[in-house]
């Protein structure tokens, strides 16, 4: 006998969970008006819809994020990579932080929740413009189609109990290698950096407070001397 439908049946399911947002929003709102930020976040929704493959689903828009989830881990790396590929072709487009995480989660209707949506959205927040973080099944999954894992080591996650190993993959567009802090010209580990400024669409990375600072006192002489 077919049970009657209940829309507020709570349904386990096992799935890779992805959120996406763009880096530097604030500023571009600040920049540029609330109007043409909220065209972009409106175009970046429409870019995700037509990234979506079979089975993948557009949960949620949060702003100038996305909430999407996947069945697979393999089906979530494709689908971050057509976003990638997509978001790529648009001029002055914001590059994306993502994070994803494969686990369980309780679905209502269109929405998910539980603990494993929660720490997919606090990977995302670990990532920095342009970078994809996932755990470990992810990370997995991307070795076996032989796409580069660096591995982050374990780290600590707001309201997370304990911490996570967390895994970057290579799957940026542009310029992935280690940014010159453009005053000091030392070497700058985005993650240990001390700062960053953006200027001129293009974002610096610095060494030391004092650095950032020397910068922001005259970025454009900074900024052509580094070049």
């Amino acid at each position: 006998m077919t049970q009657p439908y209940d829309p507020g049946a709570l349904n386990r399911i096992q799935a890779t969970f992805c959120f996406v947002d763009l880096a530097g929003f604030t500023a571009l709102a600040e920049a540029q008006g609330d109007k043409d930020a909220a065209d972009v976040a409106t175009q970046f929704a429409d870019i995700t819809r037509k990234a979506l493959g079979p089975g993948d689903r557009l949960i949620k828009t949060i702003g100038d994020a996305v909430f999407v989830m996947s069945p697979t881990p393999v089906s979530a790396i494709e689908l971050v990579e057509r976003l990638l590929s997509l978001t790529s072709t648009q001029q002055s487009f914001p590059a994306l932080r993502i994070g994803l995480h494969f686990g369980e989660a309780l679905q209502r209707d269109y929405d998910l929740f539980g603990a494993s949506v929660n720490l997919a959205a606090r990977v995302a927040a670990e990532a920095y413009a342009g970078e994809v973080i996932c755990t470990q099944t992810i990370a997995e999954a991307a070795r076996r189609l032989d796409i580069p894992v660096v591995e982050l080591g374990p780290v600590p996650l707001k309201n997370v109990r304990n911490c996570i190993e967390l895994f970057s993959l290579a799957l940026m567009i542009g310029d992935n290698a280690t940014p010159l802090d453009p005053v000091c010209n030392a070497p700058v580990d985005r993650r240990a950096a001390a700062g960053r400024l953006r200027f001129r669409n293009n974002e610096y990375w610095f060494c030391s407070l004092t650095c950032a600072a020397a910068f922001a006192s005259n970025p454009a002489w900074h900024a052509s001397a580094s070049s």
